[in-house]
């Protein structure tokens, strides 16, 4: 597998032409690379043949025109999905099973898989052109308040990455794989476990000389805001970046408190390991979808587009630039709302707002709550979690910071959940204490709230 620069500087180039040339340049583009894509599809891989067999002409096809695509119907088609007939699905198995190939490309590509906390993991197969769009169009898109900071960050120190260390996830892998593909883009940077103990997180984080950035998931940041608010964490980096997961405002504004060594407020991704940088949020808080080589379409229940400020059902993905492993109108699972107004950075790409993901949310009978009502912090706990047994039954975990006080972080923590069901009408619901530990995904993310397994409709 071969990492092109010149390739790279394309994609920067041709970010910043398109950028240039506002909306009808942008979805002139947009089109040219969907068509493109389709006719590659349609040649190379068995299952799209069959997809797109009473379509006419790939060049005069319209995104409309093409079927939704979900997770499982893919991966059970693995084999005919892809449009190398090298990688069949065991074969990736096999070297996804061995975790001391993480990162290790195998012939042309990089494979990762994801964590499959909404259904089976799906294994994800990247190409250099993959690659190459990440950083081309990311240096096309951060505007110079954004690279100021990170330029100083690379030079000052060790760049922390904290994210699951037990399988061949995105978050280690592809730094693991740019260190040896392009080492002058990553940079000094260091990995740590997001399984551990959290006061093992803690104690090598003391440990690293010079840490000035941290990429992370906002669950595990809001985990080192705590631990930093608590004194037993020392550093002071001057960026933290996250993805993965909804950033709030509410923990945006606790983290600049935790942490004023900051240079700039938290730099917040909207990413997927199937498409590592649809978007690119900018100094306005906003994301902007990289429309030229991705597609988001926010549509309903039954996959019809809604209007701009309408939060959506779930978001449909297409990937312009992986011509490898085809995700054309692919069922992310998101929720998000376009917005109906131009932002004020002045980028002519579309801006959005996301919500969450519809399989993160606890359904009770007919009642629909989100993770967020749920006060699930207590002073004397580092981690607490609320898991979903069975339709009406939860049962509250904690990993104490004082095994003295876990009998009263129990009984405070199962209050509030309680009252949270009475004020939303919900009577009928037991919530037990449990003494399993708090469980952590296989990709090192901790979810507060982990509803009844098996209830997205889509997985």
């Amino acid at each position: 597998m071969r990492f092109s620069l010149l390739r790279t500087l394309g994609y920067f180039a041709g970010g910043l032409w398109t950028a240039w040339g506002g909306r009808q340049r942008i979805e002139a583009k947009q089109l040219s690379n969907l068509r493109r894509l389709v006719e590659k599809a349609r040649r190379d891989s068995p299952l799209f043949r069959r997809l797109y067999s009473d379509l006419g002409p790939s060049s005069e096809v319209e995104l409309r025109d093409l079927p939704v695509t979900r997770k499982p119907d893919l991966m059970r088609e693995f084999d005919d999905w892809l449009t190398i007939r090298s990688l069949p699905l065991e074969r990736a198995r096999e070297h996804l099973r061995d975790i001391d190939k993480l990162g290790v490309p195998i012939d042309d590509v990089a494979i990762f898989r994801t964590s499959g906390t909404s259904g089976e993991p799906a294994v994800i197969v990247s190409p250099s052109s993959l690659l190459e769009y990440y950083y081309g169009i990311s240096l096309a898109r951060f505007d110079r308040s954004q690279w100021k900071p990170i330029r100083e960050v690379r030079k000052a120190g060790v760049s922390v990455t904290i994210t699951g260390g037990n399988g061949h996830f995105a978050g280690a892998g592809l730094n693991k794989l740019m260190r040896h593909l392009a080492p002058r883009l990553v940079g000094h940077t260091a990995f740590v476990e997001a399984e551990q103990p959290i006061g093992r997180i803690v104690d090598e984080l003391n440990a690293i000389p010079n840490l000035t950035s941290i990429l992370t998931y906002p669950s595990v940041l809001a985990i080192l805001a705590k631990e930093k608010e608590d004194g037993r964490l020392r550093i002071e980096p001057m960026i933290v970046r996250t993805g993965g997961e909804m950033l709030t405002g509410e923990l945006r504004a606790r983290v600049r408190q935790a942490f004023p060594s900051l240079k700039r407020d938290v730099i917040d991704a909207y990413g997927c390991t199937e498409c590592l940088v649809p978007s690119i949020k900018c100094s306005h808080g906003r994301h902007h979808v990289n429309e030229d080589w991705v597609i988001l379409e926010a549509v309903d229940e039954a996959m019809r587009p809604v209007p701009d400020g309408t939060l959506s059902a779930t978001v449909l993905l297409t990937v312009l630039a992986n011509d490898v492993q085809p995700f054309i109108r692919y069922d992310l699972g998101d929720c998000l709302r376009f917005y109906t107004d131009p932002c004020p950075c002045g980028s002519p790409f579309r801006s959005f707002q996301v919500e969450g993901r519809e399989a993160t949310l606890v359904r009770v009978g007919e009642v629909t709550l989100s993770p967020l009502v749920f006060d699930l912090e207590h002073e004397h706990a580092r981690r607490i979690q609320l898991v979903q047994t069975s339709a009406r039954e939860f049962e509250v975990r904690i990993e104490p910071a004082d095994a003295a006080e876990a009998r009263d972080v129990f009984q405070e923590v199962s209050q509030s959940v309680k009252r949270v069901f009475r004020d939303n009408g919900l009577i009928d619901v037991t919530v037990r204490e449990s003494q399993a530990p708090p469980e952590i995904t296989a990709s090192g993310k901790f979810h507060e709230v982990l509803p009844l397994q098996g209830t997205d409709p889509r997985t």
